[in-house]
């Protein structure tokens, strides 16, 4: 089945984890022994393949200094910008130099990655996808960043100089540079991405862009209630707009009050499944719905739900979908051709 995953923090991974994504998984767990500060690697490139991954969101993720040390976080936007250029690119290396990678910033680029997997070399598209605008120092630099192949932008992750995030409770909404930023966005067509944002900056955006929207790695308020999560306004205006969801694969994000780093064992494939049927029934269909794992960000596989231990078992959810009642084409639209449907309306030609 062709697998799409709407949020993967791969150039984070490599760059700032310092871990050699090119090489086979356990080659990777047997060179770290279980002692890497992200935890046991789930994933690899060739991973994401033998998987029957086809796409993945490649995010570019440069983190706030205030929350995180300096060696890894920015403290003004030009080390953003230099930290999210670096990320994207690796990306670019990795296409340049791997024939089975290729960069997805088109809609025919899309069905060249779709067409692949009939043949006997299927490769592995990254769609670059920026986690957080303060990278882009000043609204009108965003070609910049569209020449270079970004197609997705969150506004933030944590506070911006754009929009406030879920972080730390902000409520401002969308500054004066966000509105000039999301304008520039809707002439050059790009996708806007509502996870991580606070939910008043995300309510401004699905007022005001006349653009494709979607939330790459967002979990249902009504199972954990906190402003990092939808709420089922959010999920219908979302699904009004045709947008998708991606649902993470990280247990705190699954099970009110799991903490992380707390017994893999109280998070199961049920709850997963629980918040995708959650926006199932708000929207009253499931292709709106499809998986935003964030594997190996920050975390490990000690912290994804029972039953998934790598990438690998990717697969698992769609048995624990058909045990819920879904049908095989419901089971094929929430493992990716929700996703492909949004990209292939919403890529450029």
């Amino acid at each position: 089945m062709f697998i799409i995953d709407g949020h993967l923090d791969l150039a984070y991974n490599a760059l700032v984890n310092g871990r050699n994504l090119q090489q086979p998984l356990q080659t990777l767990r047997r060179r770290e022994k279980g002692r890497h500060p992200a935890g046991v690697a789930t994933l690899t490139l060739p991973a994401l393949q033998e998987a029957g991954v086809g796409i993945v969101f490649g995010t570019i993720f440069a983190q706030p200094a205030l929350r995180h040390s300096s060696e890894t976080g920015y403290h003004n936007q030009t080390q953003a910008h230099q930290m999210g250029m670096a990320q994207l690119d690796y990306y670019h290396r990795l296409a340049d130099e791997d024939e089975t990678i290729r960069l997805v910033r088109s809609a025919a680029e899309l069905t060249a990655v779709s067409e692949s997997f009939a043949g006997e070399r299927p490769v592995l598209g990254i769609v670059p996808l920026l986690k957080g605008a303060d990278p882009i120092r000043q609204p009108e630099e965003l070609e910049l960043w569209v020449e270079r192949g970004v197609r997705i932008i969150a506004l933030a992750w944590d506070d911006t100089a754009y929009a406030s995030g879920f972080q730390r409770g902000s409520r401002f909404g969308l500054t004066k540079a966000g509105h000039q930023l999301l304008e520039i966005m809707a002439d050059l067509g790009l996708m806007v991405d509502l996870s991580g944002l606070s939910e008043k900056a995300s309510l401004e955006i699905l007022d005001r862009y006349p653009g494709p929207l979607l939330a790459s790695h967002s979990s249902v308020r009504a199972m954990v209630p906190d402003e990092r999560h939808l709420s089922d306004t959010q999920i219908a205006l979302l699904g009004e707009r045709d947008g998708v969801i991606g649902v993470p694969l990280y247990n705190p994000l699954l099970r009110r009050g799991h903490r992380h780093g707390e017994h893999k064992e109280l998070v199961t494939l049920d709850h997963l499944v629980a918040h995708i049927d959650h926006i199932c029934q708000v929207l009253g269909d499931a292709t709106h719905v499809g998986i935003g794992s964030g594997l190996d960000g920050r975390f490990g596989a000690a912290d994804t739900p029972t039953g998934i231990n790598s990438v690998a078992d990717l697969s698992a959810l769609g048995t624990a979908l058909r045990q819920r009642g879904y049908g095989e084409g419901e089971v094929a639209a929430v493992l990716g051709q929700n996703w492909q449907h949004l990209l292939q309306r919403s890529l450029p030609t």
